[in-house]
């Protein structure tokens, strides 16, 4: 029901329609069509700084890539867990396989896995996938 809330709040701001909302890393994510993600930020991130004032919590922007589109979910994901960085992704059939560095390593995975489960909740209801590991 919050998330509802946070939609309809953000089209009213954004003046973008989406449907993808969720939390990652103490953050709200929407999720828009590629086109879209300028308009929705706003000229001086302007639609972005009401929404985080109105809120009071962090908010970020991405572009949502079709399902079939492996470079996409790649970018997808590099822009969810930004500023973190890795060294790669290799999707398979069901799941996806993200590769960094020691350091990066420990920020993905987060404390008790908290941040390897959201962005495996996060990638199992946007694009099917079933199994996520960090190495």
């Amino acid at each position: 029901m919050q998330f509802m809330r946070y939609i309809n709040l953000f089209s009213k701001v954004c003046r973008v329609s989406t449907t993808k909302c969720f939390m990652y890393n103490n953050q709200i994510v929407f999720a828009v069509p590629k086109g879209q993600v300028s308009f929705a930020i706003g000229k001086d991130a302007v639609n972005v700084k009401r929404l985080r004032d109105t809120l009071r919590k962090k908010i970020k922007v991405i572009a949502m890539p079709a399902k079939d589109d492996d470079e996409g979910i790649i970018t997808f994901i590099k822009d969810l867990v930004s500023p973190v960085e890795f060294t790669g992704v290799e999707i398979k059939d069901s799941g996806v396989t993200v590769t960094a560095g020691r350091q990066n390593k420990a920020a993905l995975i987060g404390r008790n896995r908290v941040r390897e489960k959201e962005l495996l909740d996060i990638l199992k209801n946007h694009f099917g996938f079933s199994k996520v590991k960090i190495a």
